[in-house]
């Protein structure tokens, strides 16, 4: 009994000794730290557009112009109003401008897809301009920039624009650069641009423009025909430089024969301009105006027949051809009377291992491999796109005074390779075609029959080939009144016309008399 109660009493106490040796440890141990309250995540600030303005003269057509150049950028949102993009401009404003309802404004721009404005920017119609080699290579650096005694300062404010992904414009936010990267979101981008920027600037009484280079003509028949209906903003003119608005114009397509047919008067003012051809005429046009009606008529007809042309038929044709090519029978006979660009630009002097230009067939290169079949490269590209660099980089942080490391995308293949080329089709229409914006210039004039359009075309431009314009100006079915609301200029030159100093001279006074006509009613 003793014992049990003895035992009962000491495992009490145990219990006893372990609650209490618990709660003093408990109270040894360090206190875990209080949990905070969780702090609002760090709000980022939206993207900042920025600003460099600067004061110039330049002296053109006889007066020294006082002028405003500003470098800067353009945010623009998305329709829930994020921001999606700052896009980089350089706008030169004329600063004796009493009356902005009488100034002239231009936007400006190139194309590639996915080329900045620095081409028509430094070669052409700023106040200052980058002097290079014309039909040959521009030695490396040092560069001149000299002042640009065609502006077209003189005639109107010029704002020239670089859309995203090209020169400093990028994507910002959520947004990426590719979601720019189309026809219609390249369209929709640079039409809040220019609507921002009128509207900052008190503009929309201005005399409006849009001026557009090789798919700067493409993006200019979209822009303008979705500025007019979607923006309400009525424009004065368009000018197309070195213009294509059907694109399949220039793919060479089996089964389809017009481009062999828009190409040959190209191909005839190149052979005649490297004297590749016997007994040539002595004037360029006059050779011209011929090829353009043997390729409308015999040519055409020949290659109308397709398969069912006989081998005498195919033989007199090719002693034809070669008489506008330079290129021989047996060569002409077997591509089947059809050679294709990349072919003509190889073949034309192969014999002298020289590549000849594609967006000036003046220029000439070394031919690596004497036996391509297409050419490898083109040789007007490398002679000045080193120049252009150098000259666009150098003005932007010397004479706008815009510091950056970020850098300056001249001619960026990315866009271009990965460019959205769909479009919404209109009714009945449901099959895929090549991007074609024929249509838009069309409704363009027709729902504005105020508007006029100049067409600026290189003859040894073979990257848009004059004839495919006058082809595509001459099937717009358009009606007769409004067909003569566009006229066509010629130049001695390419592509870039502009590279040419006498050709550049001629440019500019086409273009301002061209606004001087169209600015005031």
């Amino acid at each position: 009994m003793n014992s049990t109660r003895s035992r009962t009493i000491w495992f009490v106490l145990a219990l006893l000794l372990m609650a209490f040796s618990a709660r003093l440890r408990a109270q040894e141990a360090p206190k875990a730290p209080e949990a905070k309250p969780a702090e609002p995540a760090e709000k980022k600030e939206p993207p900042k557009e920025e600003t460099s303005a600067t004061e110039h003269s330049v002296k053109v057509g006889g007066q020294v112009i006082n002028y405003t150049a500003t470098f800067g950028s353009i945010l623009i949102r998305d329709d829930k109003d994020e921001p999606t993009a700052l896009v980089f401009y350089t706008a030169y404003t004329r600063s004796d401008t009493k009356d902005l309802s009488q100034r002239p404004l231009t936007f400006a721009y190139n194309g590639g897809p996915g080329s900045a404005s620095a081409w028509l920017h430094m070669g052409a119609f700023g106040p200052r301009r980058v002097v290079t080699e014309d039909a040959k290579f521009t030695p490396p650096g040092p560069y001149r920039l000299t002042d640009n005694a065609y502006s077209l300062i003189d005639k109107t404010d010029v704002v020239f624009l670089d859309p995203v992904g090209t020169g400093f414009s990028h994507a910002v936010g959520k947004a990426a650069n590719k979601d720019f990267w189309g026809i219609d979101q390249d369209v929709r981008s640079l039409a809040q641009v220019i609507r921002l920027y009128v509207t900052r600037n008190g503009r929309w009484d201005s005399p409006k423009y849009l001026l557009g280079e090789s798919y700067g003509t493409f993006r200019s028949a979209a822009l303008g025909n979705y500025l007019q209906q979607q923006e309400g903003m009525g424009l004065n003119g368009i000018v197309l430089i070195s213009n294509v608005l059907d694109l399949s114009q220039l793919r060479f397509g089996i089964g389809d024969d017009r481009c062999y047919i828009l190409y040959l008067p190209s191909y005839a003012a190149t052979a005649w301009y490297h004297k590749m051809l016997k007994d040539p005429p002595s004037d360029v046009h006059a050779l011209i105006a011929d090829a353009r009606k043997f390729a409308a008529g015999e040519y055409a007809s020949a290659l109308m027949k397709g398969s069912q042309l006989t081998d005498a038929e195919k033989a007199d044709m090719a002693k034809k051809l070669t008489a506008y090519t330079g290129l021989s029978e047996d060569y002409l006979i077997k591509a089947n009377l059809r050679v294709t660009l990349g072919q003509f630009r190889e073949e034309l002097k192969r014999a002298t291992g020289e590549t000849t230009g594609r967006l000036d067939a003046r220029f000439t290169g070394f031919t690596y491999d004497l036996l391509a079949e297409n050419a490898e490269s083109d040789p007007q590209s490398n002679a000045i796109t080193a120049a252009y660099t150098a000259a666009i980089n150098n003005y932007i942080h010397e004479e706008l005074k815009y510091k950056t490391d970020r850098n300056y995308n001249l001619l960026g293949g990315e866009p271009g390779r990965n460019w959205d080329w769909r479009r919404m089709q209109g009714p009945g229409q449901f099959f895929p075609g090549a991007p074609n914006v024929m249509g838009d210039l069309a409704n363009a004039l027709l729902t504005n029959p105020h508007l006029r359009v100049e067409v600026e075309n290189g003859i040894y431009d073979m990257a848009t080939p004059f004839y495919a314009t006058e082809y595509t100006m001459e099937h717009l079915g358009l009606p007769a009144k409004l067909q003569s609301h566009i006229v066509e200029k010629y130049y001695d030159a390419g592509h870039m016309m502009y590279v040419n100093e006498a050709e550049l001279a001629k440019l500019k006074e086409n273009i301002g008399k061209f606004i001087d006509e169209t600015s005031h009613h």
